[in-house]
């Protein structure tokens, strides 16, 4: 869980730049001759370029912090692999050794 947690931290700082730019606030039709739209379409198609600009930028940066956050991530799965394996083969031993003393009380009990 803790691997979530620094992936949300390094994505966290990004997050109300994607919405700004997801969510881009273009030029709204007020003209009504044919060139004053053209104009207003000429600014929104610029617009357009821009934002998608931006959005190529922010991926950028986000794929960088991904890629240099996933070794990270695989290292610390590892680290929580080895430990679970760990408490596996601990749990074994003591479930053994609780087997092992309930065979020899019952051997006490019936040789008494």
């Amino acid at each position: 869980m803790s691997a979530w947690l620094s992936v949300t931290k390094a994505v966290l700082p990004y997050v109300s730049d994607i919405i700004s730019v997801a969510m881009p606030v273009f030029t709204r039709r007020k003209g009504n001759t044919e060139e004053s739209q053209i104009q207003i379409l000429q600014q929104q198609v610029a617009e357009l370029q821009g934002a998608s600009l931006q959005n190529a930028g922010d991926i950028k940066a986000l794929a960088e912090q991904l890629s240099a956050a996933l070794p990270l991530l695989e290292r610390e799965v590892q680290g929580v692999d080895a430990k679970l394996a760990r408490a596996s083969l601990l749990c074994g031993v003591g479930v053994g050794i609780a087997i092992l003393a309930l065979v020899v009380s019952f051997m006490a009990l019936l040789f008494k």
